[in-house]
C-alpha cells in the first residue's frame, strides 16, 4: 500500500526526439488541498507558468484515496475549505468524504487549474542542479525542470501497515483503510479492524450492522468528544447564498472558536477541566458497562493524541457482534489472529486502520538538495524541521506545504496550508521584484526558529513524553504540531522575511521553455 521509494539520484534522460526538456517557473507536487490550493492561488496571482504532478488519475489527495465506509471530515465544513474558494452548498456541518472530494473537483474546474495538471505522473525524484540553478524532476518516466519546487504531498498520503509477524501471509482479505477494497463483500464476514483512531471510529459503526463478527483491536484508547453534526437548513443555505459576507462571518466564527481549544490544550489543567471533562461525560453517558468503560478510558491528558469526534463509536462497541480486544496482536497464522493472551480468532477480513507515515514522509526520500543530499537524510540527522514549516537549509527554491510543525491539533489544517501557500507566493513576488534566481533559508535562521518553536511545547499537552502519538518523531521532539494559535502561524507566513534567506541573482544556464496550451502540459 505504501509507494516504492526510489532514493536514487535524478538523471534526466535526453528526449528521444531531441526536444528540449519542459521547463516551468513552478512545479507543484500533489493535488490534495495543498497542491490544488497552491495552483489556484498561483492562477489568482497571475502566474500561469506552472505544472502540477499527480500520481493518480484524478485530483483529491487523501479525500480521493480514502473511500472507506463512513469516511467524513471532523472539522466544520466552512473551516475545512479554502477561504479563497468558498462553497455555499455544504449539506451538513461536517462534510462527508464524497462532498469534500466533489468540492476539490469543483475547485479544479472553477479556477481553471486542470489544464496545468499532469495525471499519472508520480514524482520519483527531484534534484537541485547548482550549476543551472533549477530543479530536475522525474515524473511519470519523463524529465522536467523548474525554477521553484513546491511539495504539497501532505503527511497523510502514504499508508502505514502494522509490523505484525505473519500479516503478509494472511489467507483472507487484507487492506488498509486508505485503500478500501470495495470488491470485498463484508456481509456476514468475520472482520478484524486494527486501530482505534480517527479512521477506525468511522469505519466500525458503518460496517457493524452488516458483518457477522467484528473484532476491534485497540492499542490505546483515545478521548472521544461528541460530534455536533447537523443538516444545513433552508434558512442557513439562503443566508449563505444570498447575504454578502455572511458565510465569511460564520467561517471566522468557527475559526476563532477553535482558538479557544488551543488555549486549553496549551494548559493541561485547563484541558483536563474542560475538554477532558466533556469527553469523560460522553464516555459515561454512552458506555454503561463499567469494565468496558475502564478499557476505553485513556491514561493521558486530552489532546496529547489526536482528539476524536463521534456520536456512534461508543454505542457500537456495546453491540452483540462487536468485541473490543485490548491484548496486543503477536502474530497472524493463516486466517487466525493471535493475541498476547493466547486467544486465537479466525477472521475473513483484516482492515488496517493504522495511519500514515507522518514523520517519515516518503516524498522526502525523493527530493535531493545541495550535494545530492536527500531531505530524508537531512531530517534523519538533524530531526524533521523547517523554517516556518516551509523552507529547509540546503534546499534552494523548495517550498513545503504542510511541512514540519504545521499540524493544528485544535483546528483546520487548511489554515496552515493557506499559510504555507501565502509564504510561497510572497517569496515568488520578492524574487520577481528583486530579480532573484534563488532563495535558501539560512541554517542559523532555521535553527533559531525551531529552538523557539520547541520551547513552546513546554507545559503543553503536546510535549514529548506525554503519550505515544504519531505527532512525535524519532528525535524525541514534536515535529508535527504547531503548538499555539493558528493566527500566529498565518501571521508569520504572511510575508517572507528576506533577512532569513540567502539569495542569488542570475542563472548559469539559459532557460528553455516548453509549454502547451488547452489540454495541459505535455
Amino acid at each position: 500500500m505504501t509507494s516504492t521509494i526510489n532514493p536514487g539520484r535524478v538523471e534526466p534522460p535526453a528526449d528521444s526526439q531531441g526536444a528540449p526538456t519542459p521547463h516551468f517557473r513552478v512545479a507543484v507536487i500533489g493535488t490534495g488541498f495543498s497542491g490544488l490550493g497552491t495552483a489556484i492561488r498561483l492562477k489568482q496571482q497571475g502566474i500561469d507558468d506552472f505544472v502540477v504532478f499527480e500520481r493518480a488519475g484524478e485530483v483529491g489527495g487523501t479525500w480521493r484515496d480514502n473511500s472507506y465506509p463512513g469516511c467524513a471530515g471532523d472539522i466544520m465544513s466552512l473551516l475545512y475549505s479554502f477561504s479563497f474558494a468558498p462553497n455555499t452548498e455544504w449539506k451538513t456541518t461536517f462534510a462527508t468524504r464524497d462532498e469534500l472530494l466533489a468540492y476539490l473537483k469543483d475547485c479544479t474546474a472553477r479556477y481553471g487549474v486542470r489544464e496545468h495538471i499532469l495525471f499519472d505522473h508520480e514524482v520519483t525524484g527531484a534534484e537541485w542542479d547548482e550549476r543551472e540553478g533549477r530543479w530536475h524532476v522525474q515524473a511519470g518516466g519523463r524529465a522536467f525542470t523548474a525554477q521553484v519546487l513546491v511539495a504539497g504531498a501532505g503527511y497523510l498520503s502514504d499508508a502505514k501497515l502494522p509490523d505484525i509477524d505473519g500479516l503478509d501471509s494472511f489467507t483472507g482479505e487484507l487492506f488498509h483503510s486508505s485503500n478500501w477494497n470495495h470488491d470485498v463483500d463484508l456481509r456476514g464476514k468475520r472482520v478484524a479492524v486494527i486501530g482505534t483512531g480517527s479512521s477506525a471510529i468511522q469505519i466500525v459503526p458503518a460496517i457493524q450492522p452488516e458483518v457477522g463478527q467484528l473484532h476491534v483491536h485497540q492499542r490505546t484508547p483515545g478521548w472521544v468528544l461528541p460530534k455536533n453534526d447537523k443538516v444545513i437548513g433552508k434558512l442557513q443555505l439562503a443566508l449563505r447564498r444570498g447575504v454578502p459576507g455572511y458565510q465569511k462571518f460564520r467561517r471566522g466564527f468557527n475559526k476563532w472558536g477553535r482558538e479557544i481549544v488551543a488555549f486549553w490544550l496549551a494548559r493541561p489543567k485547563a484541558a483536563t477541566k474542560t475538554l477532558q471533562g466533556m469527553a469523560e461525560k460522553n464516555l459515561r453517558k454512552n458506555v454503561k458497562d463499567e469494565a468496558l468503560r475502564a478499557r476505553l478510558t485513556p491514561d493521558f491528558t486530552v489532546g496529547c493524541k489526536r482528539m476524536l469526534f463521534s456520536n456512534d463509536w461508543y454505542p457500537t462497541l456495546e453491540k452483540d457482534n462487536v468485541e473490543l480486544v485490548t491484548d496486543g496482536i503477536t502474530r497472524v497464522e493463516g486466517n487466525t489472529v493471535v493475541t498476547a493472551d493466547g486467544t486465537r480468532r479466525e477472521v475473513d477480513v483484516i482492515v488496517a486502520a493504522t495511519g500514515f507515515s507522518a514523520t517519515d514522509r516518503p516524498i522526502a526520500h525523493r527530493i535531493r538538495g545541495r550535494g545530492g543530499v536527500s531531505l530524508a537524510q537531512t531530517w534523519a540527522e538533524e530531526g524533521m524541521t523547517a523554517y516556518v514549516g516551509s523552507t529547509v537549509a540546503g534546499f534552494p527554491n523548495l517550498f513545503l506545504i504542510l511541512g514540519p510543525n504545521t499540524v493544528l491539533a485544535h483546528s483546520s489544517v487548511t489554515l496552515t496550508i493557506e499559510g504555507g501557500i501565502n509564504h510561497t507566493l510572497d517569496a515568488l513576488k520578492a524574487m520577481d521584484k528583486r530579480g532573484l534566481s534563488t532563495l535558501e533559508v539560512k541554517p542559523e535562521a532555521q535553527t533559531a526558529y525551531n529552538t523557539r518553536l520547541q520551547e513552546r511545547f513546554d507545559g503543553t499537552v503536546w510535549a514529548p513524553g506525554g503519550c505515544q502519538s504519531w505527532y512525535i518523531g524519532e528525535h524525541e521532539t514534536n515535529p508535527s504540531v504547531f503548538p499555539t494559535y493558528s493566527w500566529r502561524f498565518l501571521k508569520q507566513t504572511k510575508k517572507v522575511d528576506l533577512t532569513a534567506y540567502t539569495a542569488t541573482t542570475g542563472v548559469a544556464t539559459p532557460v528553455v521553455g516548453a509549454r502547451s496550451t488547452g489540454t495541459g502540459p505535455r
